[in-house]
């Protein structure tokens, strides 16, 4: 699958966010609710972050969470 890169669901499952009300918290658990806040306000933030927000809203979205869980548990 060209542009695919495996790295970005890692990082979903072992990386945390670094601000707001989920501070600390895995990507990867951060409830819907929190990613449709941003997607009101106008969007996702910028660079990585922001990358890794909108993956993970559009994982969500689409019911694939479970994939995710798979990810984390399989390391």
């Amino acid at each position: 699958m060209e542009g695919f890169n495996p790295q970005i669901l890692l990082d979903l499952v072992n990386t945390t966010i670094p601000f707001g009300k989920y501070k600390g918290t895995l990507y990867y658990r951060l409830p819907i609710s929190y990613l449709e806040w941003f997607v009101r306000k106008g969007g996702f933030p910028p660079g990585k972050t922001g990358m890794l927000l909108s993956t993970l809203y559009e994982i969500k979205l689409n019911g694939l969470e479970f994939l995710l869980e798979r990810i984390k548990k399989g390391q």
